[in-house]
Formats: C-alpha cells, structure tokens, sequence
C-alpha cells in the first residue's frame, strides 16, 4: 500500500521538472522544480517513505517510471489523451498540471486512465523497428520525390521495387535531371541495403521469442509484425478477453451513443500507430491477390461486399481487427492455427 498521506503529481519537461505534494486533507504542502535527471529524482524521491507519485505519459514517464519504482513509491502513469478527451484544459502551465496531477491522483487512480510502460528490453527492441520504419518512409519520400520531379518533365519511370528503383531510374531520368537525381538514388540504394540488414537483425530477435515464432502462422504475418505484436502486448495475462486487443490498437469504431442516435464513427487510433499500421499491412496481404482463402479473408470479402464508402478499406481494418485478436488467442492458447476453423465448425453443425 502507498502512503495515503501523501500523492504526489510530477510535471515532465525536457530538463526540468514541476513536483506538487497534496496531503490526504487536500492541502499542498510542497511544490519545488527539479531537474529531470536519474540524480534529480532520487534527490527528491529517493529517500521519503513510499507514497503515490502520477506522471503524465510522455517521452521521459517510461524511464522516469522505472526509475521512481525503484525507490519504491507507487507510480501511475496518466494518459492525458482520456484525460483530457480532445482538448485541453484552456489556462495550463507546468505548477498547475503539476497539481492537477496530483489532486486527480489522490481522488481517484481511474480517473487518469493509467497505462502501463514497456520493460526496457522491449522498449530498446521496438527502437529498432521504429528505426527501420523511419528509414522505409524516408525511402518512400524520396522515390516518391523522384518520380514526381521525372514527370513534371513529361517523363515517367516504369513500376517496380522500391529496391530495384535506382537501377531503373537510373536509365530513365532525363538528361537534364541527372545531376539533380543522381545523389537522391545513391541515398534510396544505401537506404535499401539499411533496411535488409535490419530485416535480417529483426529476424533474428523474433527466432528468440517463441511465441513470435508462433505467431507467424497466418499467411501474411512476418517476422516483423509478429516480434512488434508481441513487443507491444508484452504480457498476453494483461488481457482477460482476446477482444480486448482490437481496442487497445485502436481498431475498434468510436462510441458517441445517446438515447436513439448511434452514429458510424471512425476507428479510435488509440495505442500504438505503428502497431495498427503492421495488423492493417497484413490484413491488405490476406485481402490481396496473394492472400489464402481462408476465415479472415471470408470475412474481409462478406463486409467489402457490403458496398458503400470505403468498403475495401473497411474491409481491412475489420480483418485487422480480427487478426489481433486471434494472434492474441494463438500466443496465449499455444493452438495450432487452422485457417479454416469457422468453415470446419459450420460444416459440423449441418
């Protein structure tokens, strides 16, 4: 148990950092800046009796979290996005987030809407996907580039590979282009061979995770998808209900019910974006001209045949939906994917 006596609510910023202490009666009893350094915190933090510290999820709460854990205190990380909903509070500064923190702890740990933080070993592995993503759309800008400065010039290169693209752009760029373009396609190729070696090191870190090993089951799943599943989710026990997974990437509809009105909305795009991006990558593959017939793309062609609106990207994102969860079902099942079971069970049941 925290010391009931006392919450404390900590304001992050880059290099310094707001403290707020509320006692159980209301009161603030202290409110000091302090620098957002491993030596800062445990100046202030390390040697007082435990008590519960809020921090407001950012790019310093994971190891700052960490760090405040250790000297024992009880740590809830806020998710200012439900918090907040869609706008913010209209007079803020550091010292009163500080205390807003701090009052909210003390009230009611619910009403911040905790998180969890990633341990650092999944933290420095996602790094390097998140890397490897940033040099595919640093890649993409630049083919993309290319091929628009080639085309305002009548020109146009041919489809192909983003890998195979500065040998084929290299013969079809105008003459006069060339001295533009060239240190473009010398940038793409370098960044190509970038992305294999880290496709190789990202393979690597998957064959030492069982279950992402596992994971790689359905058709369309790679080792990167399923090492950033499971990187992300970290702890299958953390949710009772494999449905629960489709929500916390943030594929699920919005909710604005009231009385009769029950609008269509959008999806959240809560959680984690590259996450969601990989589960809708493959669920393109399984809809694609390469995908299995199998129950998740069944299920995809039975909403895009609804019709309407976006009906194929809608179509996507229900088989992603469905995709993360069954991954979910898979890692914590340890079953073995059958790809047509809802076909089997239907035919069982005549």
């Amino acid at each position: 148990m925290s010391n009931p006596n006392l919450t404390i609510g900590l304001d992050l910023g880059d290099r310094k950092s707001v403290a707020c202490a509320i006692d159980a009666a209301g009161r603030e009893v202290q409110r000091v800046t302090i620098a957002t350094t491993r030596a800062g915190l445990r100046a202030y933090l390390g040697d007082r009796p435990r008590c519960r510290v809020v921090v407001e999820a950012g790019t310093h709460s994971p190891w700052v979290s960490r760090e405040v854990e250790g000297f024992g205190h009880e740590v809830v990380v806020a998710n200012p996005s439900l918090v907040y909903g869609g706008r913010r509070r209209k007079k803020r500064n550091d010292h009163s987030d500080a205390e807003f923190w701090a009052r909210q702890g003390r009230s009611d740990v619910k009403l911040l809407h905790p998180i969890q933080h990633r341990g650092v070993q999944a933290q420095e592995q996602l790094a390097v996907i998140r890397a490897r993503d940033q040099l595919v759309r640093a890649r993409t800008k630049l083919i993309n580039h290319v091929r628009g400065s080639v085309k305002s010039l009548g020109g146009r290169i041919q489809r192909c590979s983003a890998e195979a693209f500065p040998r084929r752009a290299a013969s079809e760029i105008p003459g006069e282009l060339r001295a533009a373009v060239e240190p473009l396609l010398s940038v793409v190729s370098d960044l190509s061979k970038r992305i294999h070696e880290m496709d190789g090191e990202i393979e690597a870190m998957a064959e030492s995770y069982p279950e992402a090993v596992r994971l790689q089951q359905p058709k369309g799943v790679g080792a990167l998808t399923a090492l950033a599943y499971v990187l992300l989710v970290e702890d299958a026990e953390r949710f009772t209900r494999s449905r629960d997974v489709g929500a916390y990437f943030g594929l699920v509809p919005r909710l604005d019910d009231s009385s009769d009105s029950s609008p269509q909305l959008r999806i959240t795009k809560a959680g984690d974006e590259l996450g969601r991006q990989l589960l809708v990558n493959a669920a393109h593959y399984i809809l694609g001209p390469f995908g299995p017939d199998c129950d998740l793309r069944r299920h995809g062609e039975r909403i895009a045949a609804r019709g309407g609106k976006n009906a194929r990207k809608r179509a996507a994102v229900a088989v992603a939906r469905k995709l993360a969860v069954l991954l979910h079902h898979l890692w914590r099942s340890g079953a073995t994917y059958d790809p047509d079971w809802l076909k089997h069970r239907a035919a069982s049941e005549r």
